[in-house]
């Protein structure tokens, strides 16, 4: 391959170092495609604000560079992760930043500079650090010649990286804080219970300690026989067995089996009776001719009858994971696999499923590759590309489908495959023939819960939701005994004090073409020398199973609650070591070292990344549709053809190609638009409702103003018929009422002896209670006549012609007199209320 022309002649400026990192000499970092010039400048330490709770820095580097992405900053080692922020900006680079628990390897490289014919042969060497992550990046860092900052951050790695005590990891020191963790075995026992059809029954820790939780169906039954685990060390406290299986039978079933790893049921069909069971294998010796009656009995008591059948009993699949001569080989270790002729109605079927060791080295494989043939290389490919270059020779096709072929030597997709054929043939058995399936292979703690879970996760709708998800994860994973400490390269509590410390070993190497770093003369101080197999349990299985699961996700879009960004989020959360529920190799060593008190949850945390945004949050599946696919997933052999997981595999080596599809993030914002055009419909509904409220009540108010108003209208026409009669009433009495549109009216009195016209003038007054009139007030129905002048006529008017005049001169007009004599006021009062109180017989009918 033509090497690419580098750019040269970048210029940038750094910042001075501490007193405890002074330069040791002059000089420059030149790594052919930058150069860096220190200029001393004021030492600025990290933002707290990027520094999570319990988190401090151990060590510190300036003027360093990704060599990545070609970008120079400030590295910082602390004791949760790396931290790497730009200099420019100062913000966190992605890339350069890894949780410590992530990383997998890392080693000091010193590059020699490739010197002219007429240069010495002292020209200064590049001072690289290597970091290999289980989360398929690979990274380097330069550092400038000649200081101790690639020593400072080397000797942090080394203490901080890879703690030789479980206790001195993160997360014990920054606590459960808001993200506490409920206990995982009341969680267990809920899922039994949902197994079981005992929905009404809720879990509790009173219930665990009093032992109260060993219920059960026509079937199956919870035994506490674990509870201690004395019977074996790697399940959970808690087992479902059949319930024609009594416990001393099960004890002597459990020493024919690895481990005591007996077979227990994992799954049950609610309708068919169908389980899928799991265990280790077999120790039937290199002879393959040793047997246990309490094992066979407990394996053909998973073949319940059929239902509606005449006594007709299921059948029964012993699938062993491994392929079949590694099964024979096991033999010479006491261990094996079953005869078909020992166990009732069964069938034997090899899967031929790889170890441990052999997905290890694919996983490296693939990794390499993605580092050789990706935009961001860790050999400073990333600047050529950047510039249109290409990792194959002039970009001719044949060079490319070369390139892309590797892509399968690394075996990866392949073992991904198997593994879904495995388990979507287990569903199948399950679904379409009622059978019942124990898997095993050799522990039955790897392979073992890669199929069982797989297969759940395809026959059981629940377990596609966020919170079935989660149930799946714990019992199946964490409860029967996956061993995550050993897989994750984690320290665990048996032995922690005097396992030795291996930190870092050979790069994997591969059948891959060298790019041109790995092509030049230099050299590569490692730490340790690459440690063999046998001494090496460290594993991607767990991130293999989830891969599996984001394929199914993008064959079945409609059937997950959850997206591929949420795996990522997952996975991201268990190398990181950040909270505690993948730590240790069983549920009995959790408990010992209290992780669920001490640790955070998370589970909790990710749940609390969703609240945030609600059902918009990227966890969420758009296309999340349950009835779809409210039954068992059975996808075809056709279908099983495996791709790279982009958002995980891509994201580092190909970052623009790991987002999500185009059609994916347009739906996101679609419904993010949707979302905020439902919030302003809701609020304008909301509005809408109140004003016709508002106007519902204007309307009543407007209905009671009619009413108030045709009522007045009402006492006028009464008013003005009452000012009538008052009027002919005191024309009765001699008087003429002339009344004028100011309210003032002229009152003329005619007497039987002298005819005398009197003017006076009227205004309407109410007579206040204590008798005295108010004269700047409206009448209530009344009318008061004031007299201009007294003469004495007035008295003898109303003394002649008053009906409620006494012989004695008293009146007998009730609530005060209608005259008051020797006054120059008279008042008339027409009070119907009073009225209505006298006696028709008071004056105009006396008796004789």
């Amino acid at each position: 391959m033509a090497s690419p022309n580098l750019r040269h002649g970048r210029s940038t400026s750094f910042r001075d170092y501490s007193e405890s990192e002074k330069l040791e000499g002059t000089g420059s970092l030149d790594f052919g495609w930058t150069t860096i010039e220190p200029v001393p400048l004021p030492v600025s330490h990290v933002n707290l604000e990027f520094l999570l709770e319990g988190e401090r820095v151990v060590a510190e580097g300036y003027g360093v560079v990704l060599v990545n992405t070609d970008e120079a900053g400030t590295l910082y080692v602390t004791n949760f992760r790396l931290l790497f922020l730009s200099e420019g900006t100062r913000n966190i680079i992605a890339l350069g930043s890894i949780p410590l628990a992530t990383i997998e390897k890392f080693s000091k490289m010193v590059v020699k500079n490739q010197s002219g014919p007429r240069q010495s042969d002292k020209t200064s060497s590049r001072r690289l650090l290597q970091i290999i992550g289980k989360d398929m990046r690979i990274i380097i860092f330069g550092f400038l010649a000649r200081t101790k900052q690639r020593r400072a951050i080397y000797d942090a790695l080394l203490r901080c990286a890879k703690p030789a005590r479980l206790w001195d990891l993160y997360a014990f020191s920054s606590g459960p804080s808001k993200f506490s963790n409920a206990s995982p075995k009341v969680r267990l026992l809920n899922e039994y219970f949902r197994l079981l059809g005992k929905r009404s029954h809720n879990a509790s820790m009173s219930m665990i300690e009093d032992g109260s939780f060993t219920l059960s169906n026509e079937l199956w039954r919870i035994s506490n026989l674990n509870s201690n685990y004395t019977m074996c060390d790697s399940y959970p406290f808690a087992l479902i067995f059949p319930k024609c299986i009594s416990d001393e039978e099960v004890l002597q079933a459990s020493n024919f089996r690895a481990r005591c790893r007996l077979p227990a049921v994992s799954w049950c069909h609610p309708g068919t009776g169908a389980v899928l069971a799991r265990s280790s294998q077999p120790l039937v010796g290199l002879m393959m001719n040793m047997r246990s009656n309490a094992d066979e009995k407990l394996v053909a008591a998973l073949c319940t009858q059929l239902g509606g059948g005449k006594g007709t009993r299921r059948k029964l699949y012993i699938a062993d994971a491994r392929p079949r001569r590694n099964a024979l080989a096991n033999g010479a270790m006491g261990g094996g696999s079953e005869s078909s002729s020992n166990y009732f109605q069964s069938e034997i079927v090899f899967f031929g499923i790889d170890n441990i060791h052999a997905m290890r080295e694919s996983f490296s494989r693939l990794r390499d590759y993605l580092d050789t043939h990706g935009t961001t290389s860790s050999d400073g490919m990333s600047s050529f590309l950047r510039h249109g270059g290409w990792t194959w020779g002039g970009g001719n096709l044949s060079s490319m489908s070369a390139s892309v072929s590797t892509l399968g030597d690394s075996g990866w997709l392949i073992h991904v495959q198997s593994v879904l054929a495995g388990s979507a043939w287990i569903a199948a058995r399950v679904a379409l023939e009622s059978a019942s399936v124990l898997v095993h292979c050799s522990d039955g703690w790897d392979r073992t819960t890669q199929l069982i879970s797989l297969a759940s996760l395809l026959l059981d709708p629940f377990y596609r939701t966020f919170t079935g998800f989660q149930a799946l994860v714990e019992k199946d994973w964490l409860a029967f005994g996956h061993p995550c400490s050993d897989r994750m390269g984690m320290p665990t509590i048996s032995g922690s004090e005097n396992v030795p410390l291996e930190l870092s070993r050979q790069s994997s190497t591969g059948n891959f073409p060298s790019s041109p770093m790995r092509q030049s003369s230099g050299s590569h101080t490692s730490q340790a020398p690459n440690s063999s197999h046998a001494q090496n349990n460290y594993s991607p299985i767990f991130m293999q199973w989830v891969d599996c699961v984001s394929q199914l996700l993008r064959m079945y879009p409609f059937a997950f609650e959850f997206s591929s960004a949420f795996l990522v989020d997952f996975l991201d959360c268990v190398l990181s070591c950040r909270f505690g529920n993948f730590f240790c190799n069983s549920e009995k060593e959790r408990q010992q070292c209290g992780v669920s008190e001490a640790c955070g949850c998370l589970w909790a945390y990710l749940a609390h990344l969703r609240v945030s945004e609600g059902s918009s949050h990227m966890h969420y599946n758009l296309f999340y549709d349950p009835s779809k696919h409210d039954s068992p997933l059975l996808p075809p052999a056709a279908a099983l053809a495996p791709t790279l997981w982009p958002q995980f595999h891509l994201r580092w080596a190909c970052p623009s190609e790991a987002q999500a599809g185009e059609l994916e993030a347009q739906c996101r914002r679609m419904a993010v638009k949707f979302s905020e055009l439902q919030k302003v419909k809701e609020v304008a509904e909301r509005k809408a409702k109140e004003t016709a409220v508002a106007m519902e009540s204007l309307a009543v108010d407007l209905r009671n103003e009619k009413k108030i108003s045709s009522s007045a209208l009402n006492l006028a026409t009464n008013a003005s018929k009452e000012n009538e009669a008052i009027k002919r009433a005191v024309e009765t009495l001699g008087c003429k009422v002339h009344f004028s549109k100011s309210g003032d009216c002229t009152v003329g009195i005619e007497s039987n002896t002298t005819e005398t016209r009197q003017k006076s003038g009227c205004s309407p007054s109410r007579r206040e209670p204590d008798g005295n009139m108010q004269g700047d007030e409206k009448p209530d129905l009344s009318v008061s006549i004031t007299m201009m002048e007294d003469d004495g006529s007035i008295g003898r008017v109303c003394e002649t012609l008053c009906p409620f005049r006494t012989r004695d001169g008293g009146c007998r007009w009730p609530d005060a007199g209608c005259a008051q004599l020797r006054s120059q006021f008279v008042g008339l009062r027409a009070n119907f209320d009073a009225f209505d109180r006298l006696s028709i017989y008071d004056s105009y009918f006396e008796s004789e």
